[in-house]
C-alpha cells in the first residue's frame, strides 16, 4: 500500500470514527487486540502498523456499532499507537487533532487515579489497583512524548521541550527505579535523547550533557543496537569538545567507539573523525596526522552527506593551519554540495574569513548574503535558549524538591522502624521481666514444696533408722561371734547413729532454716559448713559403731568399695539428699550422682543406696 494512500486513509477513519472525550473514568483496561498491538510496535513497527489498520477500517464502516462497543479509553489508546507508529514508520503526524484530545483524555484518568490512591483493599487487591494506575500513567507519559515529537517535527523547539519533561515527571511520580524496566526504560532512554537532541540544537551545551549522561543507565540495561549508545556516548563528547573540556571529550569518544560492536559504520567514521580532530585540538603538530586520517575517512565515504561532512573537516584543519588554498579547495566544495544547512552556514563564516584575508570582495558578497538571514534567526533563537534555560532549570529545581521529599520520606520510614523496633525489644524486656519473676516465684515455691517433702522423708528415714538399730542390737545379743572379723565392737555411747554428737551437728546444719541448701546456689558457696577432717573421721567412728557389722560385710562382698564409697554411705544413713552430701564433701553435685551410680552398680540395686544399705542390715 502507498503511503499516501495510508495516510488517506488514517485521516478519512479520523474524521469519521474520533468521538469527544468522555468523562474519565477508572477501566478495566485495553482490549486484548491493541494490547497485541502495542507489543508488536516495539519489535516491529511496521507489522504492527499493518495490524491497526483493521481496527479503523471497521470504524469507518460501521461507526454506530464500533463507537457503540467500543469504550474511550480503546479510542484514545489506538490514537495513541496511531501516532506513535506513524512516527516509527516515517510517516508525519496526521492526527495531531485527535492526538491533543488523547492527552487531554489519560492526564484526566492519571489525576483521577492519584486523586483515588491506593484504597484499603486487601494487598491482592491494592497491588492490582496500583498496577492499573500504573499502566495509565505509562500511557500517558507516552501521549506526552508523542506529541512532543509532532511539535519537534514542526520546529517548536519549547512545546515540544515541555512535552518531554511531562512524560518524565509522569514516569518518575508514578514508578520507582527498579520499576523502570524493559519498554519503560527504553521509553526514558529515548526521551532523554530527545531532549538532548533539543538542547543540542541551540548549543545548550550543559543540559544536552546532562539529558545524554541522564540516558546511558537506561540504554546500558536494554537490549538496543549499539548504535544508540554510541550516539549517545559521541555526543556527550562533542558537546565537552565545542567546551573546550577536550579531556573529558576524549574520554567520551573513546567509550563510544568502544560501544561500536563493528567498525564498518557511518557512526564509527564519525568518532574516528572526532578523535582524529581532537587530536589535533590537543596538539596543532598533530596537523599532518590528522589530516591523513581524515582524508582515509573520506575515501571511505558511502553517500555524498558523509563525503561533504569528512570535506568540510579537512577544511576546517587547513583553515586552522591558515592554508587557505586548501581550505577554500575543500570548504567551497562542502557550501556548493552539501544539503546540511548548519554545515554550509559554517563553511560560510570560514570562506568569508578567507575571502577578507585574501581580498576576494566579488566572492565575500555571496557568501555574506547567504549569512545573513541567520543573524535575525541567531536573535530569534536566543530567545528560544532562554525559554529552554528557564524549563531545565525548574526541571532540576522540580527534581531536586522531589527526591528530598522522597529522602524525607525515607529517613521518616527509618525512623519510625527504629522507633517500632525500640518499642517491640522493650516490650520484650518487660515480657520476659515478668515471666522470669513468675519462674523465679514458681520455682521458690517448688524448692519450699521439694524442702518440705524431704523432711517429712528425713524424718521418716530416721524412723525406721532407729527400728533398724534396735534390730541390730537385738541380732547382735544373741549373734554368735563371726571368725574372720577381727574387729571388736565398742559400746554404743548414743542410743542411735542419728544421736552422735557429729551426727546432730551435720543435721543441725542441714536442716537450718535460717541457711538452706538450695540446689540454684553453687557447691563452693557452702564451704564454711562443709565438713573438716575431725568431723569425718568422728563421722566414720559413730558410723562403725553403730553399723560395723554391716561395713565389715561390705567389704568383703564388694572389695572394690573405696572410702570416699564409704563415706558417702555414712553420710546416706543420716537421711541426707546428694546436693546436702556435695555440701558436706565440697564435690560437685555431678560427682555425688556419679559416686551414687557407681554404689548402686556395685551394690547390684536401683533403689537408694540408703534402701539398699537397710535392706542388708535387715537381712
Amino acid at each position: 500500500m502507498k503511503p499516501l494512500s495510508i495516510i488517506g486513509l488514517f485521516l478519512f477513519a479520523l474524521a469519521t470514527c474520533v468521538q469527544k472525550p468522555q468523562a474519565p473514568e477508572l477501566v478495566e483496561g485495553p482490549s486484548p487486540e491493541l494490547s497485541a498491538i502495542d507489543s508488536l510496535m516495539w519489535s516491529q513497527p511496521d507489522s504492527a502498523l499493518l495490524r491497526l489498520l483493521p481496527w479503523f477500517d471497521t470504524c469507518c464502516r460501521d461507526a454506530a456499532r464500533h463507537i457503540s462497543t467500543a469504550t474511550a479509553y480503546n479510542r484514545h489508546y489506538a490514537n495513541l499507537l496511531l501516532s506513535e507508529l506513524l512516527y516509527k514508520n516515517d510517516y508525519p503526524q496526521t492526527n495531531r487533532r485527535e492526538l491533543q484530545q488523547t492527552v487531554n483524555y489519560f492526564d484526566s484518568l492519571t489525576m483521577l487515579a492519584d486523586t483515588r490512591g491506593v484504597s484499603l483493599q486487601p494487598r491482592p487487591r491494592r497491588d492490582a489497583q496500583r498496577a492499573s494506575a500504573q499502566n495509565i500513567a505509562f500511557l500517558d507519559a507516552r501521549t506526552h512524548y508523542i506529541n512532543g515529537v509532532g511539535y519537534y517535527e514542526n520546529d517548536s523547539a519549547v512545546p515540544a521541550c515541555k512535552e518531554y519533561i511531562k512524560a518524565l515527571e509522569v514516569m518518575e511520580e508514578h514508578f520507582e527505579e527498579k520499576e523502570l524496566v524493559g519498554h519503560k526504560a527504553r521509553f526514558m532512554a529515548l526521551t532523554y535523547t530527545r531532549l538532548t537532541d533539543i538542547f543540542s540544537d541551540y548549543y545548550i551545551h550543559e543540559s544536552a550533557i546532562y539529558f545524554a549522561q541522564c540516558s546511558l543507565p537506561y540504554y546500558k540495561n536494554q537490549i538496543l543496537s549499539s548504535w544508540n549508545l554510541s550516539w549517545v556516548l559521541n555526543e556527550i563528547g562533542s558537546h565537552y569538545d565545542m567546551m573546550n573540556e577536550l579531556d573529558s571529550a576524549e574520554y567520551y569518544y573513546q567509550r563510544a567507539a568502544t560501544a561500536m560492536r563493528t567498525t564498518n559504520t557511518i557512526m564509527y567514521r564519525d568518532i574516528a573523525a572526532h578523535q582524529a580532530y581532537l587530536k589535533y585540538k590537543k596538539d596543532s603538530l598533530q596537523a599532518d596526522a590528522t589530516l591523513l586520517q581524515l582524508e582515509n575517512l573520506l575515501s571511505r565515504s558511502e553517500s555524498t552527506m558523509e563525503h561533504m561532512a569528512r570535506c568540510a573537516s579537512i577544511g576546517e584543519v587547513y583553515y586552522r593551519e591558515k592554508k587557505f588554498d586548501s581550505a577554500w579547495h575543500y570548504l567551497n566544495m562542502v557550501y556548493c554540495k552539501t544539503t546540511s544547512i548548519g554545515i554550509k552556514k559554517q563553511t560560510a563564516e570560514w570562506l568569508v574569513e578567507i575571502c577578507k584575508t585574501q581580498d576576494r570582495a566579488s566572492e565575500m558578497h555571496e557568501y555574506a548574503e547567504f549569512l545573513v538571514p541567520f543573524a535575525s534567526k541567531e536573535e530569534n533563537n536566543s530567545g528560544i535558549k532562554s525559554q529552554l534555560t528557564k524549563i531545565y532549570n525548574a526541571f532540576l529545581q522540580t527534581r531536586t524538591d522531589r527526591q528530598h521529599q522522597m529522602e524525607t520520606k525515607k529517613h521518616a520510614k527509618q525512623v519510625i522502624a527504629i522507633i517500632g523496633s525500640l518499642l517491640f525489644i522493650l516490650l520484650m524486656i518487660i515480657i520476659l521481666n515478668v515471666q522470669n519473676k513468675r519462674h523465679k516465684r514458681k520455682l521458690e515455691m517448688q524448692i519450699e514444696t521439694e524442702r518440705h517433702s524431704h523432711k517429712m522423708q528425713q524424718a521418716a528415714l530416721a524412723a525406721r533408722l532407729r527400728q533398724s538399730n534396735a534390730t541390730l542390737k537385738a541380732q547382735s545379743k544373741t549373734a554368735a561371734p563371726i571368725a574372720p572379723l577381727s574387729y571388736k565392737q565398742e559400746q554404743n555411747e548414743a542410743e542411735s547413729y542419728a544421736e552422735e554428737p557429729v551426727c546432730q551437728q551435720i543435721l543441725a546444719v542441714c536442716n537450718d532454716r535460717s541457711n538452706p541448701i538450695k540446689s540454684t546456689v553453687p557447691v563452693s558457696a557452702y564451704a564454711s559448713i562443709a565438713l573438716t577432717d575431725a568431723q569425718k573421721a568422728q563421722l566414720k567412728e559413730a558410723a562403725i559403731r553403730h553399723y560395723g557389722l554391716l561395713f565389715e560385710k561390705l567389704k568383703l562382698q564388694y572389695p572394690e568399695l573405696k572410702e570416699k564409697d564409704f563415706m558417702y554411705c555414712y553420710l546416706c544413713l543420716l537421711g541426707l539428699d546428694n546436693m546436702q552430701i556435695a555440701v558436706m564433701l565440697q564435690h560437685s553435685l555431678s560427682t555425688i550422682w556419679d559416686r551414687e551410680k557407681r554404689l548402686k552398680k556395685v551394690l547390684g540395686s536401683e533403689d537408694r543406696v540408703a534402701v539398699t544399705l537397710h535392706s542388708l542390715m535387715a537381712n
